[in-house]
Formats: structure tokens, C-alpha cells, sequence
């Protein structure tokens, strides 16, 4: 049965005196696709601002957000109602020949997923190709769903989980020495892992949502990075698509969790807000941004 969210994303940019802006990229509608229906969304903007609607090259929509005057903060709100059918099964449905890894993909898939195949970061002394090597079996075949799923509950529980404040993501080795990360440096360290091991992968943004926001959840387990935006990953499985993995909660294909937003490439390309201002490097205070995620149990299909 489908299930319909509110979601309210709020974004500001604090400065001691006035500051003038740039245009500013906000990625924030969900991706309308057979499992979600976005079914009303709006943006507002202080101080008044031009919007525009584009998409990007990988069909994200995208809002184009020039201020027209001057302030001591920028404030961006966007607010969207969805609807989410997603799959009742967390079985892939994989082709025969991807059953077992490695496996390899087809010429046509090959030349399409190319780019998603690349690593981003290097590997000079093979760490993190001897770190993804771990969860393939030593007494028999290794299904290809059975490792993508150990590595996702091993991040999970081996892992400690850290907000971080600053922007882009820690390299995957980095992660994997520090024992710590964020939701986008888990997913970036299997995205590129999965690479490593000639999988097609690619980087996730958006939202998440926690039984225990709701004032009617009967009971909720243990949801990390609820509240702001959430990053997760992709990988291609021939016969079922782009399947979804997320390391920071070891949720998978299946859950009602996961709110897509944005896909790319490289993490640096799904930012939710990026953009410039002009004024004294020392006028800029602070960034706060909020995401509230609602369940409307009570609002027919």
C-alpha cells in the first residue's frame, strides 16, 4: 500500500552584516519514478529570489535560486507532499549470469555504466581492494546479493557513525583508518569499494525517514542521520536494476526508509545547496539545516 510523506527542507545561511549572492544550486524535489509520485512541492526564498527548473545530466531536477538583494541570511525552504510504493521484497531479482561474483555485465550495459564503474580515489597499495576482498567466500561460490549485503551490515556495525559540519566527503581510505564517518563517507567507502570489485555504483542523496519522529509509531528501531539530509548508494544488478544499499543503517532494497533525491556520479555533483555569496571573508556565522519527515498514516491513498 502506498505510503504518503510530508517532507519540509530548511537550509540557512547565517552572516554578520549584509552579504550579497550568487546563483545557488538546490537539489531537493525526489525523483518521480514507478515507486514514488510527487504529488505537490514548493520553494521559498528570503530575500526574494528568480528560480528556475532545470535538469542535470543525470535527470535530477534542479532549482536555479538567485536572491535579488542583500541580507544577513539567506533562507531556503522547500516543502513537498510524495507518495512511496516501493517493492514489499528485499530479494534481488537478478539475471542468472549475476547470481554468482564476479560476474560481468553485458557490452550494451557495459558501455552505458562505464562511468559508474570508475573508481574516484586511488588505491596505491591495494587497502581498499583488500578490504572490499573480505566478504567474497574462501569455501564456495559467492552469491553477488550475499556480498553487497555483508558489506553493508558490516559498515554499519563496525563503523562509528559521525556528523560532520564540513562539506564533501573523507577518501575511503581515510575512513577506513579512522573507523568513523558520516552517511556520505559510508557510502562513498562502498560505492568505491563495489567499484573496486568491477560493479557499477553510484552515489545517492536525500532523505531519510524515522518511525520515532511520528507521534503514532508504535515502536522504531535504531535510524542514524534522520534529520538532516541522508546519502546512500546504488549498484547496478543486471535483472534488477539499480538496487538500493545503505551502510550508515544497514537498510537495503525493500524499506519504505530511503526518500531519493538526487543520483551522480561523484558525490560532489549531488550537493543539496551549493552556491557563492560576496562580502567579508569573516562576515559568514553558520549553516543550519533541518529536514523534517512526516508519515500522513491517516491520509487516504
Amino acid at each position: 500500500m502506498p505510503i504518503r510523506y510530508d517532507i519540509t527542507h530548511t537550509t540557512r545561511y547565517r552572516y554578520s552584516e549584509p552579504v550579497s549572492f550568487g546563483e545557488h544550486r538546490v537539489m531537493f524535489r525526489p525523483r518521480d519514478s514507478h515507486d514514488l509520485r510527487v504529488l505537490a512541492t514548493d520553494l521559498h526564498c528570503s530575500p526574494e529570489a528568480t528560480v528556475r527548473m532545470i535538469q542535470d545530466p543525470h535527470s535530477n531536477s534542479v532549482a536555479l535560486v538567485t536572491p535579488l538583494h542583500s541580507a544577513t541570511e539567506l533562507k531556503i525552504v522547500c516543502s513537498f507532499t510524495i507518495e512511496y510504493a516501493p517493492s514489499s521484497s528485499t530479494e534481488l531479482a537478478l539475471s542468472p549470469s549475476a547470481l554468482i561474483f564476479p560476474f560481468a555485465y553485458s557490452v550494451d550495459e557495459r558501455f552505458d555504466l562505464e562511468l559508474y564503474m570508475r573508481p574516484l580515489h586511488d588505491d596505491p597499495d591495494g587497502v581498499l581492494t583488500h578490504w572490499a576482498r573480505q566478504f567474497m567466500r574462501h569455501d564456495g561460490p559467492t552469491g553477488t546479493r550475499d556480498l553487497l549485503l555483508a558489506m553493508n551490515q558490516f559498515i554499519r556495525d563496525n563503523f562509528g557513525y559521525a556528523a560532520r559540519d564540513e562539506e564533501g566527503t573523507q577518501p575511503p581510505l581515510e575512513t577506513i583508518r579512522l573507523g568513523t564517518g558520516s552517511c556520505r563517507d559510508f557510502a562513498l567507502l562502498m560505492m568505491e569499494a563495489v567499484r573496486r570489485m568491477g560493479m557499477a555504483a553510484r552515489f545517492v542523496s536525500g532523505y531519510l525517514y524515522d518511525p520515532a519522529l511520528d507521534a503514532n509509531a508504535a515502536e522504531a528501531g535504531r535510524t542514524v542521520g534522520a534529520g538532516s539530509t541522508h546519502a546512500w548508494l546504488q549498484v547496478y544488478l543486471p535483472g534488477a536494476g539499480w538496487v538500493p544499499f545503505d551502510p550508515t543503517n544497514n537498510l537495503r532494497a525493500g524499506t519504505t526508509q530511503l526518500i531519493r533525491v538526487g543520483v551522480a556520479r561523484d558525490p560532489r555533483q549531488a550537493a543539496p545547496v551549493s552556491g557563492s555569496w560576496f562580502g567579508p571573508p569573516n562576515a559568514y556565522l553558520g549553516l543550519d539545516a533541518t529536514v523534517d519527515v512526516r508519515s500522513l498514516a491517516d491520509t487516504p491513498a
